[in-house]
Order: structure tokens, then C-alpha cells, then sequence
């Protein structure tokens, strides 16, 4: 058994495609009774068409352990860089290819 894996500790590769990372400014967030599925869209202005760019799927164990981790970090951040700012509305319409409410 090598040394590391008596250590307990993981080592992570990361290539270069994936380091580069996908942006994301929309996330939609469905689950069922064994899974949560996380996807990552890019919304252009302008553009009505947007794709998923990146699905993620936790058990509910890891994303209640992401959701820890998250709430953990945005705090740390916060405590460096200020209270940050959510707009209170979408700044887009977000119907996802369903019906739209009229009035």
C-alpha cells in the first residue's frame, strides 16, 4: 500500500481542459428521492437559445456537504471582500421553453 493511501490523502489530477473551467451565470438545481442534478447554463444577452454547459450529479449526502462547503466559502469571502449583492429579479425572463403567464 503506498504511503499516501496510508495518509488518507487524494491525489487530484486536474488537465488542462478542465482547469480552464466552464462559466456559468445560471444554475438549475432538480432532485430526486437518490439524486441531486446541478446544471450549468451560459445565457447570452440577446441570444434565446441557451444550452447546458455542465451537469453534475451528488447523492443527497454530497450535496448537502457541497451546500456546507459553499455557505462556508461565500462566508469567508464576504468577511474579505464585502456583503455581496443579489438583485432581487431576474434579469432575464425565465420560461425554459414553457408557456408564458399573460395578464
Amino acid at each position: 500500500m503506498e504511503e499516501q493511501n496510508r495518509n488518507n490523502e487524494l491525489n487530484i489530477e486536474l488537465s488542462e481542459e478542465v482547469a480552464e473551467g466552464i462559466y456559468s451565470n445560471l444554475a438549475i438545481i432538480t432532485h430526486s428521492s437518490s439524486e441531486f442534478v446541478l446544471d450549468f447554463i451560459r445565457v447570452m444577452p440577446g441570444v434565446p437559445k441557451a444550452r447546458v454547459k455542465s451537469r453534475i450529479i451528488l447523492t443527497p449526502e454530497h450535496a448537502k456537504r457541497l451546500l456546507g462547503a459553499l455557505a462556508d466559502n461565500v462566508e469567508k469571502f464576504e468577511e474579505q471582500n464585502g456583503r455581496i449583492k443579489i438583485q432581487e429579479e431576474a434579469a432575464l425572463p425565465l420560461t425554459f421553453g414553457g408557456p408564458t403567464a399573460q395578464a
